[in-house]
């Protein structure tokens, strides 16, 4: 095998790990209608089976990224493909939502691994022009992986059990471990300094996991007055009101602490978790906040739209990835297509013309949901969809480092996929609480209107909230509530909605930002500066 061919080779092994990682963001999407039954869970341990995967993600990327540039990224990528297998095994034989949210947990240390290390693999390996290709394939299966999920999760969740969603992690794992030794080259830095700022990451992880938690069980234990009491184990909540405003003020003092520790160590020429200087280079920086407004919106939606598809429409599972399916086709077809687009009209323009083609999807997706409707409704929204974000995720990783170093790769490759991941967290996050706010809102106005006491209304508004919309089967089957079925599932609809519009805001703020991104970046060979102390065994 010549030198080109195997540097090629490289490229579905690094594609397979990535798209291990981001089906497994989405897969649990459709299966969540039979997940939180069987576990006794309510709509906010249904966020936190995504969120908790995320948020661990988002919180180690950057300290993997630091760690891998030392110590090899091969030999972290491959160690984070064993975590996640077992991790997976963890959650295939999971009997309850604490032993289920603590196998993502651990899931996403596995994927921390993964996602950073195969991104500055493929920036260490690829050059110029072949580098545009090659972000073009990363970022094409990260978007049709992500929408590719729901449709093997509804295959599976329907014709065998949820449980196969995860366990199906396992095969594929041993076939990425083996392909990686025999075909990836290690690479390293030899002057990266490693992990060197434990603080730091407990400021910055721990600060997310507040924000995170603030964000998802505000509707539950209330926004400022307790509508509930927090207890874990025997510890109940001691302090005055909610849990979620002091959750937030511990968020900003963490998160801020983080900020001023990182400032003074990068002016005292001590190692600090984050480089601050790559955010003197334009593409990065503007770059890395498009990444990370996008991501508010692509993901969040996802887990949206299979509660809405199963609980109001009634499909099962396996036609709900279906109904999605346009979504994924969407994605892979302008991935693929992005790198010779972008070599027409540069990458920025390419990656605004997508966030412009996702923004119009989500509005039109927005525009249509309904109750009754058919399922077909949505196929033209979503392929619009899926294509625009087909072209703005294989593109925007390449502009973002498009001028960082090789040797510098690791750390990079760690923020930008830190800033997606934080992204992805928190709007889940944001989307399922406005989710559950609208649900309670169109609900018990929709009911009260139809003539039933505030009381009752309130009472069945928040059975549909709390179960994330699978009571409402149940409901329609209930004599006293079975009258009111058609003003459940328009309150449903209407609150899927408001969601699509508040994800299509955040796309759009994203497309506001990309404006600012140079197009000095948009050389025609796609070069970046040359490698500082790069090594490859």
């Amino acid at each position: 095998m010549n030198a080109d061919a195997r540097r090629w080779a490289i490229m579905p092994v690094l594609a397979l790990g990535v798209a291990l990682i981001i089906v497994d963001s989405t897969i649990v999407n459709v299966a969540l209608p039979r997940i939180v039954p069987d576990l006794h869970m309510n709509i906010a341990g249904a966020e936190w089976i995504n969120s908790a995967y995320s948020l661990v993600f988002a919180a180690l990327l950057v300290a993997v990224g630091a760690i891998a540039d030392r110590v090899g990224r091969r030999r972290i990528f491959m160690i984070g493909v064993v975590v996640f297998a077992l991790a997976s095994l963890y959650a295939g034989a999971a009997t309850s939502g604490t032993m289920m949210i603590s196998a993502r947990m651990l899931q996403g240390v596995g994927g921390a691994m993964i996602l950073p290390t195969s991104l500055s693999l493929v920036n260490a390996n690829f050059r110029g022009r072949e580098r545009a290709i090659a972000f073009g394939i990363w970022g094409s299966v990260i978007a049709g992986a992500a929408a590719l999920g729901p449709l093997l999760g509804g295959w599976l969740t329907t014709d065998y059990t949820w449980r196969a969603i995860f366990l199906l992690n396992l095969p594929v794992s041993a076939a990425i471990l083996v392909f990686a030794y025999l075909l990836v080259p290690e690479s390293r830095d030899q002057t990266a300094e490693g992990l060197k700022d434990i603080p730091g990451v407990l400021l910055v992880s721990f600060g997310f996991a507040a924000l995170v938690f603030g964000l998802i069980e505000g509707q539950r234990y209330g926004w400022w007055h307790a509508k509930a009491t927090f207890s874990i184990g025997g510890w109940e909540w001691p302090l005055p009101g909610s849990p979620v405003p002091w959750a937030f003020a511990l968020a900003a003092i963490l998160l801020t602490s983080f900020v001023l520790r990182l400032v003074d160590r990068t002016r005292r020429g001590l190692p600090a978790l984050i480089d601050l200087s790559l955010f003197a280079i334009r593409s990065f920086r503007w770059g890395g906040l498009t990444i990370l407004i996008v991501s508010l919106g692509e993901f969040g939606l996802v887990f949206v739209i299979p509660l809405f598809l199963q609980n109001v429409l009634g499909l099962s599972p396996l036609v709900t990835g279906a109904a999605l399916l346009p979504l994924a086709l969407g994605a892979f077809a302008a991935g693929g297509l992005a790198a010779p687009i972008s070599l027409r009209i540069g990458g920025v323009w390419t990656v605004r013309v997508g966030m412009l083609l996702e923004t119009i999807g989500i509005a039109a997706f927005a525009f249509v949901v309904a109750a009754p409707m058919s399922a077909w409704r949505f196929v033209i929204p979503l392929a619009v969809y899926g294509v625009g974000v087909g072209l703005a995720t294989a593109q925007l990783t390449n502009v973002a480092l498009a001028e960082i170093p090789r040797d510098r790769s690791g750390q990079a490759s760690g923020i930008q996929s830190t800033l997606r991941q934080v992204g992805s967290a928190l709007g889940t996050a944001i989307l399922g609480t406005a989710l559950s706010i609208a649900i309670t809102s169109h609900t018990t106005s929709g009911l009260e209107g139809a003539g039933l006491p505030h009381i009752k209304a309130a009472s069945v508004a928040d059975a549909v909230q709390s179960s994330a919309g699978t009571a409402l089967p149940g409901l329609r089957a209930a004599p006293s509530t079975a009258a009111l079925s058609r003003v459940l599932d328009t309150s449903f609809a209407d609150a899927t909605r408001t969601v699509g519009i508040i994800a299509a805001a955040f796309v759009l703020a994203g497309l506001v930002t990309s404006l600012l991104i140079p197009r000095s970046v948009d050389v025609a060979d796609g070069t970046a500066p040359e490698p500082g102390t790069e090594t490859a065994a």
